[in-house]
């Protein structure tokens, strides 16, 4: 390992807040292709409790990324959602929120959109004793499947109050968020003092939320 690599690369503890433990943090640095440099993060503990995010490096604004997906190339366009992104599918009353709960990845579309299809999935089966919502389900799950078959059209939005999620394509629109419209955004994150080598956990905890 270079020198560089070596110093973006580390280890550093503190504790778990679930148990209290001692809780190792992995620091990985990476280089994406037309994006810049980021780091990952990743934390596991014995009692269960985990904990992973990508943050960019450089200093972003708060962002809001747009894409059409209006064919099967759109489903290769690459994705960074950190732990404080949101996801938004207007045409399906989808968002998907950050909690306290949430990981970060890096993935295309048809990723993302797997994710959420998963999630829609388990939900049905849970509401297949309410007739209305069961059924609001199997659209939204149609629709999702066609467009990852690249059949179908939807827009994706990220957007993300630390600019750490991004979607990187050329036909992906990115605008600046006002102050109001990211105080209103939720973070999901943790939020590590190395000097005090405390914690402190963000209250929310809906990782997935589908609007009707």
């Amino acid at each position: 390992m270079s020198e560089e690599s070596s110093c973006h690369n580390f280890v550093t503890a503190t504790s778990c807040p679930l148990c209290h433990e001692e809780l190792i943090i992995n620091w990985q640095g990476d280089d994406i292709p037309y994006f810049g440099e980021v780091m990952h993060i990743t934390a596991r503990c014995d009692c269960s409790f985990r904990f992973a995010d990508t943050i960019i490096l450089a200093q972003r604004d708060p962002v809001r990324y747009e894409l059409k997906i209006e064919n099967s190339e759109d489903l290769h366009s690459r994705v960074v959602r950190s732990t404080s992104g949101t996801i938004r599918i207007p045409e399906l009353g989808i968002d998907v929120e950050p909690g306290s709960i949430s990981e970060s990845y890096v993935t295309n579309i048809e990723g993302v959109l797997d994710r959420i299809l998963n999630v829609v999935i388990t939900a049905t089966k849970w509401s297949v004793d309410d007739e209305e919502k069961h059924s609001r389900g199997l659209e939204i799950q149609k629709t999702l499947e066609e467009v990852i078959e690249g059949k179908g059209f939807l827009t994706v939005i990220i957007e993300d109050p630390f600019g750490n999620s991004a979607i990187i394509s050329d036909k992906a629109k990115s605008y600046a968020l006002s102050p109001e419209d990211s105080e209103q955004l939720k973070t999901g994150m943790i939020v590590f003092d190395m000097d005090s080598s405390e914690m402190e956990l963000d209250a929310s905890d809906s990782e997935h939320q589908l609007k009707e």
